[in-house]
């Protein structure tokens, strides 16, 4: 498996995330959705990588710089035939890294208040998330969740590149 930073121009992870959209509109009302659509995942201020395993997407997700020194972890996922696999944390951890490489003090996430992103909350928490307010844009919402972690400022600037792959 290899962790790269995605163009999202391919038809694979166009598919990937299309499952991922509608799963969550599955779960969450509509007015509660935050995932990101293509197109808002390839904003400048977004970050993503995907997890490839061979020519199979098994995992993304992305940070959205928020100001200079916070950004929101955004479209974490899993495939569903390789959850509770370790890939959440293999990419969960290379994000926090890049993440401290890119300047940032502080990485803060919305996910789902229902059972079914528990799971998510666990592997946040792992990885010393807490709880806390609506951020950013976010109002109070009773099918959200709010967490964040400070990072330790790290002197280089510049993100280290694993791979890039088009598509």
């Amino acid at each position: 498996m290899k962790v790269v930073v995605d163009d999202l121009s391919g038809p694979r992870i166009a598919e990937f995330l299309d499952e991922h959209v509608r799963e969550m509109r599955a779960i969450t009302p509509l007015e509660s959705k935050h995932a990101l659509d293509l197109d808002g995942l390839r904003r400048p201020e977004v970050t993503f990588w995907s997890i490839m395993d061979g020519d199979a997407v098994v995992g993304c997700g992305a940070l959205q710089r928020l100001d200079a020194t916070h950004a929101e972890l955004k479209s974490m996922r899993t495939a569903t035939a390789r959850k509770r696999s370790g890939i959440a944390s293999l990419l969960l951890e290379h994000i926090l890294t890049q993440a401290a490489l890119m300047g940032l003090t502080r990485l803060s996430l919305e996910t789902g208040s229902a059972e079914f992103f528990a799971p998510a909350r666990r592997l946040y928490q792992k990885f010393g998330f807490e709880y806390c307010e609506p951020f950013g844009d976010y109002k109070p919402d009773p099918h959200s969740v709010f967490m964040t972690r400070e990072l330790q400022e790290n002197r280089r600037r510049e993100p280290i590149m694993i791979d890039t792959v088009p598509g």
